[in-house]
């Protein structure tokens, strides 16, 4: 089999939602690249947030913030931050408006002081839409969903890759647009008017335009690339990659639109898909 290069979302994806990373999906990785197949992440996720057993499974490289970051090898290929004083702006309509948030960056992420407490019922019910029970999710705080928010930091920064914030309504959302209209201005947690975060970011991104320069970058070809999701965010780089991967656990419009479909990501979806499509043959 031709070298293929493979690019996978992290969450529900390679990692379940408890953020743990399945032994066979560690085990799909390695095989992989043993075979000469290149692995990449591309995810929402900044660098920080990159959980150390990742990088120590072996990787390629990762495509991060949804777009703005692409490093190889160790290299950084790409890095388009929100600029400082736009990010400035950011802060200050978001405190204006009493919305709890955080900031995404390679070197951390950095909490508003109310984002713990605004932040919980929000994650709960991201949470219960994962699929977890009720009484799973009762006692559930801030931080055994989002780990490493770093709460008293600078908030004025010049490294920012995306802001994510809570929503109090969906119509923050759609303020956020109006108010930022050189930003990409999205939501996460949830669909349509039952989005639960709205994100801020730099515009004309996303995965499918970060694959392109890698590919460039490598002399790589759209052809032998495969590429694995399960939110709507993904669905461009299903839909630009040779062939697009939705896990069993995938939202309904990712679902419609993937080549192919494997089982959940606590099922052994990674696995079983790498096998199905030959690239742990010998």
């Amino acid at each position: 089999m031709e070298r293929k290069v493979i690019f996978l979302d992290v969450d529900g994806t390679l990692v379940d939602y408890h953020n743990q990373l399945p032994a066979s999906a560690i085990i799909a990785v390695k095989k992989a690249r043993q075979r000469g197949h290149l692995v990449f992440v591309c995810t929402g996720r900044s660098k920080a947030e990159m959980q150390t057993d990742i990088w120590e499974m072996g990787i390629d490289g990762m495509i991060g913030g949804n777009g703005s970051y692409i490093e190889y090898r160790g290299e950084v290929i790409y890095h388009e931050v929100i600029p400082k004083d736009e990010a400035r702006d950011i802060v200050d309509w978001l405190k204006e408006r009493d919305l709890a948030f955080y900031l995404e960056s390679n070197n951390g992420l950095f909490a508003s002081e109310n984002f713990k407490e605004k932040a919980q019922p929000a994650l709960r019910e991201y949470m219960l839409g994962k699929g977890k029970s009720t009484e799973e999710v009762a006692h559930l705080k801030t931080d055994d969903v989002m780990h490493g928010l770093v709460y008293g930091g600078e908030l004025y920064r010049d490294d920012l890759n995306k802001v994510s914030f809570v929503l109090s309504s969906y119509q923050d959302h759609l303020d956020s647009k109006v108010a930022f209209p050189n930003l990409k201005a999205g939501t996460w947690g949830g669909r349509g008017e039952s989005a639960l975060f709205g994100d801020l970011g730099v515009k004309d991104i996303d995965k499918a335009q970060a694959i392109r320069r890698i590919l460039a970058h490598l002399g790589a070809s759209q052809k032998d690339t495969i590429a694995f999701g399960d939110a709507k965010v993904d669905i461009p780089m299903l839909d630009y990659c040779a062939v697009g991967v939705a896990m069993g656990n995938g939202g309904p419009e990712i679902l419609a639109m993937a080549d192919m479909i494997t089982d959940d990501v606590e099922h052994d979806g990674l696995y079983k898909a790498f096998e199905q499509l030959g690239l742990l043959d010998d």
